[in-house]
Order: C-alpha cells, then sequence, then structure tokens
C-alpha cells in the first residue's frame, strides 16, 4: 500500500515539472497581455478547384514586444531567420529548468541565421532580467507590447514555437523539453 501511494505521489510530481499552470499568475500574466482576437493561419492558394485541400499553414503573427532596455521590436521584423520563440516565466520552475539547454542549443547557433525570443510573460521586467544575470544567459529577453496574439494563447509555459525563413511555424512544444539535442541543432541549420 506505501509502494503504491508513493508511486502515484511521484507520478504526480513529474506532471507538474512538464509545464506551469499557475492560475494566479496567469490571471496576472493575461490583465497585463490579454490574448487578441487575432488569427495566424493562412491557406497557400490553389490554382483549381479541383485541388486537395491542403492544410493551414500557422504565420508568425505581427507582434509588437520590447528588448531589456525596453526598446520596441516587432516580431515580424526576424523574418528571413529562422526564429525561436520561447514563452516564459522565473518564476516557473519547468522555465527555469529548460532554459540552461535552450542556452546550449543558443551557443551552437549561427545567429545570422537564426534569432531567440526569449518572451517574458514575468509580472516585472526586472523578474526576468534577474534571473537572466543570475543564471549567466546571454540570450536576448523580450517582453510582451501589446496584447500576445492567438498563436500563443497556450495553456502551459514553457511554451516554444520555431518559425522558418519565411514566417511559417515548423515547430511548437507546449511544456519542458531538452532543446540541446541534434535533432534541434539541425531544425535550426536546415
Amino acid at each position: 500500500m506505501k509502494l503504491n501511494t508513493i508511486i502515484l505521489m511521484m507520478g504526480l510530481g513529474m506532471g507538474t515539472l512538464a509545464a506551469c499552470k499557475n492560475e494566479e499568475k496567469q490571471d496576472t500574466a493575461d490583465s497585463a497581455a490579454p490574448v487578441a482576437a487575432d488569427t495566424a493561419a493562412v491557406a497557400p492558394n490553389v490554382e483549381t478547384s479541383t485541388a486537395p485541400a491542403t492544410p493551414s499553414v500557422s504565420l508568425m503573427p505581427a507582434f509588437k514586444m520590447s528588448d531589456e532596455k525596453g526598446q520596441p521590436v516587432t516580431l515580424e521584423s526576424l523574418k528571413g531567420k529562422k526564429v525561436v520563440v520561447n514563452i516564459w516565466a522565473s518564476w516557473c520552475p519547468p522555465c527555469r529548468a529548460e532554459m540552461p539547454s535552450i542556452q546550449r542549443l543558443y551557443k551552437k547557433t549561427d545567429k545570422a541565421k537564426v534569432a531567440f525570443v526569449l518572451l517574458s510573460v514575468d509580472d516585472r521586467m526586472e523578474d526576468a532580467a534577474g534571473f537572466k544575470k543570475k543564471q549567466n544567459l546571454n540570450m536576448p529577453i523580450f517582453f510582451p507590447g501589446e496584447q500576445l496574439p492567438l498563436l500563443f494563447n497556450v495553456q502551459a509555459i514553457p511554451s516554444t514555437f520555431i518559425f522558418n525563413e519565411k514566417g511559417e511555424l515548423i515547430k511548437k512544444m507546449e511544456g519542458m523539453d531538452d532543446y540541446d539535442t541534434q535533432e534541434y541543432v539541425d531544425l535550426l541549420k536546415g
């Protein structure tokens, strides 16, 4: 009986490591950056009406952010590069846990061809900047400058979106992952 209880508790504990769902923090983050009603899906042009239906392609949303110095930046200004957008917060244990693997991936990429956007949903910029400094991270941190687009309305953080050079979504990951893998290096190179 005790062994079953221990196994159950370990399973529940491991589940919480997959992603943060902090309702109190989420409510605060939502009030600071509510979700927009826009959509980021389009269908490719079809020449004839007899062509088979093609799935929608999610595109990089038009989205205003600010960098750590408070300077405005648009997400779409990064088109032409592969773009890794990681939505995170310094109070989220899984977000904190995956940062070292993102940092290692960042070091392995060509900055002329790949841009990283660590989009903090912390209540205060200082919290994210303090975490970055304490962990000796050298990746750029950004903050929402407007409502989060519909595509970034996720059930949990961390969540990661990878866009190709055309701004098309090529990978989405909700929850924590290990980004220091050959799979991610190849995805960002090819």
